[in-house]
């Protein structure tokens, strides 16, 4: 048995079909004719944008549209000055083509791939795709066709990539398995829009395995077997069936309320980081978006965008989900998440410097900027305002008073806007865990983010494989600090939420009911499955397990007890 990580649920079993990347190695030549250099590699990038362009609308029309966003990403990349302009800036140097790009594309790489954030990594493989689909075109390069394997074939290859994907017939791959790749990277992304299992992350398990071995795909524990016995074999037959019986009985949960096994309503909210997400939130049945992640379109772009700009995509956003709740985070960058344009000092630690609203308040005309883009919204739907990183009081009522002024100059100009458009606190650092109660009397609503929550309650860098083991939302202390905050917001009459990842997790769901959760923010793909764990718990089971769990010392208890209790979906 082979251990991965679980990326996309269900059990894949199937023949192998490895992917196997071919030779792109070069001689880097020095150039004479730089224009026509600079003529060929402008056509490498020209047919680059235009076969991108055409597998995206195949991902759009055969996957779904946040998907051929990626793809039309990587188009969008190759007319970013900062990239291309670098690139051209070398073949006027000498540099042939070839090693013009893959010199700029590892720079990039590189800076990208050492970030903490998963998302940001993410970037890193983006550059790494875009470098070898350029390569290609320019030494001429026949890409790999994987449409035409055969039903019931298992891809195996070092990545899976957005180009890779394009030419994917769902009908005919059982399972993925990868040698790279983590549970919010693009191979991830796509393996679960396509709902095909898979398992990232297997070490060295392309040259491990043969063309026509069978294998066993378990996307839910993260385990591949290869050549199983026959018992195994068996086994993994009924548990195949056994998904997908248990994957129809959710379908029955579409277009229903969000409800507790003894009838107490809650919300279900997905996370986006588009205006185009909010479409799959609503095919997925989400009742709301609990955290539109407003940075991308800043880190998309070339320039600050403008009101107009941001405007246009908080009104897509809002009208989309048709008046159902939009949560739009106000700018959460610094730390890992940098912007070029934005020109930020480079700082010791910056994780616990000058971010997130930090630095909006310290630059608050562009900060104004967002919010009257975010307030104008309001008048199309039912849009809410949170502050990342909050630590003070003083935080919030700052960015009260500015949108108090900006309301002001709204009805001044006679622009429309929500009158009672509320602002919260984004619940993410000790400090706002240890006031919750003072936040709670300014703050109209709460959002816990577990993931930075547990990063510094924990004071763990999860990006440092050797503290890792402390990063866990089941750890005691951040438990704690999930309740205090929760129970603060009950007591002041605010409505708490919960967009990290743990608000999505089928162990910790009965906590976060036992504790009062009122709304649950998670990948619109799980929408179904969080509603139906719901579904399953009274308040008074979930009471009881949270007292057990409650009083546990350790992570390990806890996570053993809540295995334990853990119903079945």
């Amino acid at each position: 048995m082979y251990k991965g990580i679980a990326a996309s649920r269900g059990i894949g079993i199937g023949k192998i079909c490895r992917i196997i990347e071919p030779d792109l190695s070069f001689e880097a030549k020095v150039i004479t004719d730089i224009e026509a250099e600079k003529a060929r590699f402008s056509k490498a990038i020209a047919d680059f944008v235009e076969e991108t362009n055409a597998m995206a609308e195949e991902v759009r029309k055969n996957i779904g549209p946040k998907e051929a966003e990626i793809l039309l990403g990587h188009a969008a990349m190759m007319d970013d000055p900062a990239m291309s302009g670098e690139m051209f800036s070398m073949i006027e140097t000498g540099q042939c083509a070839e090693a013009a790009l893959t010199a700029v594309s590892d720079m990039f790489y590189g800076i990208f791939s050492t970030m903490d954030d998963e998302m940001m990594r993410q970037r890193a493989s983006d550059i790494a795709d875009v470098k070898v689909s350029l390569l290609k075109i320019l030494l001429g390069v026949k890409d790999v066709n994987i449409g035409s394997v055969p039903e019931g074939t298992v891809l195996v290859c070092k990545d899976l990539t957005p180009s890779m994907t394009s030419q994917i017939v769902k009908e005919n791959v059982a399972g993925i398995m990868t040698e790279v790749g983590g549970p919010t990277s693009h191979s991830a992304i796509l393996a679960r829009a396509l709902e095909i299992p898979a398992v990232l992350s297997v070490p060295g398990i392309v040259d491990s395995v043969n063309d026509g071995d069978t294998a066993i795909v378990d996307g839910n524990a993260g385990d591949v077997f290869i050549n199983p016995e026959l018992d195994v074999l068996s086994e993994y037959i009924i548990k195949r069936e056994d998904f997908n019986k248990k994957k129809a009985e959710l379908q029955k949960f579409i277009g229903k309320e969000t409800l507790t096994a003894d009838g107490d309503k809650l919300e279900i909210y997905c996370n986006i980081g588009t205006p185009k997400d909010a479409k799959k939130a609503m095919e997925c049945d989400g009742e709301g978006v609990g955290l539109f992640r407003s940075e991308f379109l800043f880190m998309d772009n070339t320039h600050l965008p403008t009101e107009e700009e941001q405007f246009e995509a908080y009104k897509e956003a809002v009208e989309t989900m048709e008046g159902r709740t939009v949560i739009i985070r106000t700018l959460d960058i610094g730390g890992d998440k940098d912007i070029p344009y934005m020109d930020f000092e480079k700082e010791e630690n910056p994780f616990l410097g000058f971010r997130a609203v930090r630095y909006c308040l310290a630059h608050q005309d562009m900060y104004k900027v967002q919010l009257r883009a975010i307030v104008r919204a309001s008048a199309y739907g039912k849009a809410k305002i949170m502050v990342p990183l909050v630590t003070t009081v003083e935080e919030v009522r700052t960015v009260k008073k500015l949108v108090a002024e900006i309301k002001d100059e709204l009805r001044a100009e006679g622009i429309a806007f929500d009158e009672d458009i509320e602002v919260g606190c984004m619940m993410e650092t000790a400090a706002s865990a240890a006031i919750a109660d003072l936040l709670a009397k300014e703050a109209d609503f709460f959002s816990i983010g577990t993931n930075d929550l547990t990063g510094y309650t924990m004071a763990v860098d999860r990006g440092n494989a050797k503290v890792a083991y402390l990063y866990s939302a089941f750890q005691p202390a951040v438990l704690r600090s999930i309740r205090t905050i929760i129970k603060a917001g009950k007591e002041a009459g605010i409505p708490v939420g919960m967009c990290g990842e743990a608000a999505a997790d089928p162990l910790m769901i009965p906590l976060l009911m036992s504790f009062g959760l009122d709304e649950y923010s998670v990948n619109p793909v799980l929408v179904l499955r969080a509603r139906c764990i719901i579904s399953k718990w009274t308040k008074a089971e979930a009471d009881a397990l949270a007292e057990k769990v409650m009083a546990m010392a350790t992570e390990e208890e806890v996570k053993a007890e809540l295995e334990a209790s853990a119903k079945e979906i």
